[in-house]
């Protein structure tokens, strides 16, 4: 998945050119893991999250991460990648489902075989 913003995929595609052709494909690879998963959390936007679903988010933090994030408040924390997964899955949008929707069979395979070998998937964040 190409990322959305020109800048950045112009970017990309340079860091690419720079790269040896043998390194070429596996730094392609995770640039569209993590181009499908900064397209998902932005995504968490258009569900408009609220104080309720931030208040909700915060119980189930650890205490030292709740009270941090409490200082930090609902406006600064709407961008934090663990709330808007929270915001996603919610609403009933979740991660690995939308990764195989939005990546190709080959991509999401390879995704999935990543997230396996690091855990369950919770907590994984390409």
């Amino acid at each position: 998945m190409e990322h959305p913003n020109e800048q950045q995929r112009e970017n990309q595609a340079k860091l690419l050119a720079q790269l040896p052709e043998e390194e070429r494909e596996e730094h392609a690879l995770l640039l569209r893991f993590g181009n499908a998963s900064y397209s998902y959390h932005r995504q968490a936007e258009e569900q408009e999250p609220t104080e309720v679903d931030f208040e909700e988010w915060l119980e189930g933090l650890p205490k030292n991460v709740r009270d941090h994030m409490k200082i930090r408040g609902f406006e600064s924390c709407k961008g934090v990648v663990s709330f808007t997964r929270y915001v996603m899955e919610k609403n009933d949008i979740g991660m690995e489902e939308w990764m195989k929707r939005h990546l190709s069979a080959t991509d999401y395979k390879a995704y999935y075989e990543l997230i396996e070998k690091r855990g369950n998937g919770e907590d994984a964040e390409v």
